[in-house]
């Protein structure tokens, strides 16, 4: 009998053990399961102009810590400004080609700008919100005679000539003709386009090529072989071009080292003066070569810039808030833009500058001789 109740009393325990290590394993197990990793929502939206392509637009849920890729494209007569919103966590506020990393619900703004003015030696161009444009100043080559232009979307102006883009991919122009820098008339495909001081225009293709005419002795017309181009700019007798992957080419005359743009890296955007070539950084920073003596090429210090313009012996520059800076020759007050707020594009000039404020009015200041400064009733957006 004592033999029994200890057998019974063993199987009992046994099962008791056996039960306990059960519950004790499947406790372990489920201890052990891994945390779920946080999720993050990520809206993103954009301003009349462009497109945010990647990841698109809308709202989109990744995980704690993805660093997720921003593309931003602009629309043809329109430059990517900057991004805005919970942008904490943005690599590169001013640049289209970023990341952002998801540590938080954010909400962010891919904002664009038209351009919307240009200013040429001695005059200024406007564009109207309607398509159709509008100028002022010396007209001795009839380069102001843009009365019957429509559906423009991009302005251009130097010395002699304004250059204007049409929303179907032509160009049309007006002006001095002497070295067929007006012979457009059979571009097609075109989404940007630059004028030379004077002597030749450039187009940029859908395709990323480019196409130049006018005056070629200093070989600024030489661009038929770039690809990969995403902007293009004309300065007296040279073009510079910038590449998708943030390097910039040049052709033309270099004798002030206008040219010398070789070691650039993450540019953004850039401009071509009387004898300078001026580059925006992905940072907000800027660089300059070339001609210096009045001091155009001292850009070292600038931060916070989202655009860059180049006059014939100044440089513009407009920061993230709205306001602008300026260096190089002044004589004629052409710098004098320490006061502007609410600027949304500059242009500079032959020996003037010409700013876009965010209501569709136009300030100017510097030289005007010609009348070239005298936009202070145009109102560009209708």
């Amino acid at each position: 009998m004592k033999i029994m109740l200890s057998s019974r009393r063993h199987h009992y325990v046994a099962r008791v053990s056996i039960f306990l290590i059960t519950v004790a394993l499947i406790a372990g197990m489920v201890g052990c399961e891994p945390t779920p990793t946080p999720q993050y929502d990520l809206t993103i939206a954009s301003t009349t102009g462009g497109s945010v392509i990647t990841p698109g637009e809308g709202t989109f849920t990744y995980d704690e810590g993805t660093a997720v890729n921003l593309v931003a494209t602009p629309d043809a007569g329109y430059e990517f400004v900057n991004w805005t919103g919970d942008v904490g966590t943005i690599a590169a506020v001013n640049n289209a080609t970023t990341t952002i990393t998801m540590n938080g619900d954010y909400t962010i703004t891919a904002n664009f700008a038209p351009y919307m003015v240009a200013a040429g030696s001695w005059h200024t161009v406007g564009l109207k919100s309607d398509g159709t444009a509008v100028a002022v100043g010396n007209n001795t080559y009839e380069q102001c005679d843009v009365g019957g232009w429509t559906d423009i979307i991009q302005v251009a102006a130097d010395g002699w000539h304004t250059v204007g883009l049409k929303d179907d991919g032509t160009v049309v122009a007006v002006g001095d003709n002497a070295y067929g820098e007006c012979a457009v008339g059979g571009w097609t495909g075109i989404v940007q386009v630059a004028a030379g001081w004077g002597v030749h225009t450039v187009g940029l293709e859908d395709d990323g090529t480019v196409v130049a005419v006018g005056w070629n002795d200093d070989g600024q017309c030489d661009v038929d072989n770039w690809t990969g181009i995403d902007q293009v700019a004309a300065g007296f007798r040279f073009t510079v071009g910038l590449k998708d992957d943030g390097t910039v080419v040049v052709v033309g005359k270099n004798d002030y080292g206008q040219c010398d743009v070789g070691n650039w890296t993450d540019i953004i955007r850039v401009a071509a003066g009387g004898g300078h070539t001026v580059g925006l950084k992905d940072d907000g920073t800027v660089v300059a070569v070339g001609w210096n003596d009045d001091g155009q090429c001292n850009v070292g210090g600038w931060t916070d810039i989202i655009q860059v313009s180049a006059g014939g012996y100044h440089t513009v520059g407009l920061k993230s808030d709205g306001t602008v800076v300026a260096v190089g020759w002044n004589d004629d007050g052409q710098c004098d833009v320490g006061g502007w707020t609410g600027i949304v594009q500059v242009a500079a000039g032959g020996w003037h500058t010409v700013g876009l404020k965010a209501d569709g009015t136009v300030v100017a200041v510097g030289l005007n001789d010609d009348g070239q400064c005298n936009v202070s009733g145009w109102m560009l957006i209708v």
